[in-house]
């Protein structure tokens, strides 16, 4: 090929079988952002907002061990006196006597640890029957009217439930069931000496139907929340409606049950007002359940004000102190139980 016809040749960037390239995406982005991302351009990386939020939710998370331990320090400082006086050994020590400076506060510790595990016996039974009732077996009309009632009963102020029992439940205790348990379960210890209506049994009741519907209405929604796959699961292989109900939904609801249950211990241990009502207000150890009693928080309601010398404040406030590690020491056996219920079993329900 000559030099001339090389120079005639059309070049590929002339020739009218090549079409111009075409303008991709990433082009026209190049060329014209989109708003979304000037928005986002110009308002920065935002890593002071998210260093900032992470230091306030940490803080948060500290201040709950900051207000444990302060509550523990004040408790522990304003019971000085007290401490040095008996020692450690006043959690062990029977005696309680204002006049005489001699204090100990065994028979608070025993009142509130009998009235809120006798209460559990009564009330957990009974919850567990009430939830089950209601997420089995009750007919759909009669499910919301129940599941009223029984939130409505946690509602219900403690001073109401106190002078309720006063007037219902201590002549009941006096006239029909103390007589009664005497007669049949007497020869047991439990139930003898003088029975006046009020003591650890009848605080023990009072307790029991205030934390049922606490129990119980969390125990529902734990119930709830078992997914029915699991219920018709058991039915097709054969179950009966009963071993459904204890095999595919309280077995997969037992975690939950076990803390629905420590929250109702909770709220025994810390009740004040009813029990103080009825418990009898004396500061004695007995194996009688008619005896009356005395609870770590009844005994600070009843003589903090009329606490008068240094020695007897102090005192009181050591209770308070006796309260919060007994307080401690329940969590901590619920924490085991639940590691102990939940350390076999699988990390999800399918």
């Amino acid at each position: 090929m000559t030099p001339e016809r090389e120079s005639r040749s059309p070049s590929p960037a002339a020739s009218p079988l090549t079409s111009p390239a075409p303008v991709t995406a990433s082009d026209a982005v190049v060329a014209a952002p989109s708003p979304i991302r000037d928005f986002l351009s110009k308002r920065g990386s935002g890593r002071l907002a998210d260093d900032s939020f992470a230091a306030v939710m940490l803080v948060c998370a500290c201040s709950i061990f900051a207000i444990v331990i302060f509550i523990f320090g004040i408790l522990v400082i304003h019971s000085k006196l007290s401490l040095v006086q008996f020692g450690w050994k006043f959690f062990t020590r029977q005696a309680w006597d204002p006049v005489s400076g001699d204090f100990g506060a065994l028979p608070f510790i025993y009142g509130t640890l009998a009235t809120s595990l006798l209460a559990l016996c009564m009330a957990v039974p009974l919850a567990l029957g009430v939830a089950v009732f209601i997420t089995e077996l009750c007919p759909r009309p009669l499910r919301a009217p129940i599941s009223f009632l029984t939130e409505l009963l946690a509602a219900i102020p403690s001073v109401v439930y106190g002078l309720w029992a006063v007037f219902v439940l201590v002549p009941l205790m006096r006239d029909v069931i103390g007589p009664f348990l005497y007669k049949t379960l007497g020869w047991t210890g439990f139930f003898e000496g003088s029975n006046f209506g009020v003591g650890l049994l009848t605080a023990s009741m009072i307790l029991a139907i205030m934390i049922l519907p606490i129990i119980s209405s969390l125990t529902r929604d734990i119930m709830n929340a078992v997914p029915n796959s699991q219920r018709e699961a058991v039915l097709a292989l054969g179950a009966t409606r009963w071993e459904m109900i204890r095999i595919g939904v309280l077995r997969n609801s037992r975690i939950g049950i076990v803390g629905a249950v420590m929250l109702g211990l909770g709220r025994a241990l810390g009740e004040t007002m009813a029990v103080t009502m009825v418990i009898g207000n004396h500061p004695d150890i007995s194996k009688s359940l008619f005896a009356p009693g005395y609870t770590l928080a009844s005994v600070i309601a009843n003589e903090f004000s009329e606490a008068t010398g240094d020695l007897y404040l102090s005192a009181l406030i050591e209770i308070g102190l006796a309260l919060f590690l007994v307080t401690i020491v329940v969590n901590a056996i619920a924490r085991l139980m639940v590691w102990a219920v939940t350390r076999n079993a699988p990390a999800r329900v399918i």
